[in-house]
């Protein structure tokens, strides 16, 4: 991808740099966490003891409390796929080490939600053998590539999304045979499935009002672009790409959707809306909105989309 510096209408090709050091990335990304992964940070050269005798690059945790493992690389190498497999089974087995490093990092018990680990693989590029290596694998394994140019931009772009569906279910049953759900099966296709929680805990109880308008948003939101994932949560589905932008939780009457967005900036504020900043909720984002019927949704639905522009897309 050509990247140009527009300077009075002159385009200039921006050049290619690189990191000096595999530590100078590291430490780039650590210190910027929560902007680029939206993680909180727990420990860097992570020691997984002497019998294991290895050394996590990063270790984190993310905004819906999910163990994360981030290994970095400045050149190719399938080393960092192998060392990922290995650090993932590491944590799968020591979850009380992940715990006491949580709780020590961020000065209070963390809720962890071990029903899915992330592994974030950073390298400037990846073989096709390592591709298709992750593919056939099937782990829990992101691999992201980045680049970096000489004006100081980094550019950070994920290459292979773990994809599954997120029901045992056909997607197409979800509504019946409504067509609104046939489309937005498709889109799931690239959503990402928890190993305990499916999209049908969310909606079983839902009446038939609140159930085609659950169908209503849900294809709204899937399809605004075909990178977003679709997470079921314990108590809300979260939507996403690099991280959360839309949280959804339903009611057997209403739907409520928390977005990143920031309150003081959506002006007026549509009565269906409300700011959450003091309030205890489930899920992330800042910025309450309650779905009742479709003419709810049709005025307010333009804040889904500026919430997932909010995060970069």
């Amino acid at each position: 991808m050509a990247i140009f510096e527009i300077d009075k209408g002159k385009a200039k090709r921006v050049r290619l740099s690189e990191f000096k050091l595999e530590k100078d990335l590291q430490k780039l990304v650590e210190e910027n966490l929560e902007t680029i992964f939206n993680c909180r940070f727990i420990a860097t050269e992570f020691s997984t003891g002497n019998i294991h005798s290895g050394r996590i690059d990063t270790l984190a945790i993310s905004e819906d409390n999910n163990p994360v493992i981030i290994e970095y690389k400045k050149v190719a190498s399938s080393d960092l796929i192998n060392q990922s497999l290995y650090y993932l089974h590491w944590i799968k087995d020591h979850k009380g080490d992940f715990q006491i490093a949580a709780n020590k990092s961020l000065g209070k018990n963390i809720g962890v939600d071990w029903s899915d680990i992330r592994v974030i693989c950073l390298a400037p590029e990846y073989k096709k053998y390592d591709l298709h290596a992750v593919q056939v694998i099937g782990a829990n394994i992101e691999l992201w590539q980045y680049k970096t140019y000489e004006n100081g931009i980094l550019n950070i772009e994920e290459v292979y999304k773990r994809t599954a569906s997120t029901s045992n279910k056909n997607t197409e049953e979800l509504g019946g045979k409504n067509p609104i759900m046939v489309e937005a099966g498709k889109k799931a296709a690239l959503t990402r499935k928890t190993a305990t929680y499916t999209l049908e805990e969310h909606y079983e109880n839902l009446d038939n009002h609140v159930l085609e308008l659950f169908n209503l948003v849900r294809d709204y939101i899937v399809t605004l672009d075909s990178s977003i994932e679709e997470a079921p949560k314990k108590n809300y589905i979260a939507y996403k790409t690099s991280q959360n932008f839309t949280c959804l939780q339903t009611y057997k009457k209403k739907l409520t959707l928390y977005l990143k967005l920031n309150p003081d900036e959506v002006n007026p504020m549509p009565k269906q809306c409300r700011d959450v900043r003091e309030i205890g909720h489930f899920g992330t984002g800042d910025f309450e909105l309650t779905i009742k019927n479709a003419d709810d949704f049709e005025e307010t639905k333009y804040l889904i989309n500026e919430a997932y522009k909010n995060i970069g897309g």
